[in-house]
């Protein structure tokens, strides 16, 4: 298992009520998409939240990332809605 930091960012901490959290990853879960979906697997507002067919973006290590990029100990991974601008 590894550690890391999640974040949550404007609506979707809003959502969740929670900003940061640490936690220990299943060995089974390697990659940004597996967290978002362990973390669906949490049911409730969790999965009203990130769960398929919600817009959310990833970032890895402060870095726009897809759901497939590895993550590693100690590092963070945040969720946080599409933002647009005029």
């Amino acid at each position: 298992m590894i550690k890391i930091e999640l974040r949550f960012f404007a609506s979707v901490r809003e959502k969740l009520n929670c900003s940061t959290e640490s936690v220990e990853l299943p060995d089974e879960v390697a990659t940004v998409g597996q967290i978002r979906h362990w973390l669906v697997q949490r049911g409730g507002i969790w999965a009203d939240t990130l769960g398929e067919g919600q817009v959310v973006r990833m970032a890895y290590r402060q870095q726009m990332c897809d759901a497939d990029t590895t993550v590693s100990e100690g590092q963070e991974v945040a969720f946080f809605p599409p933002v647009t601008g005029g």
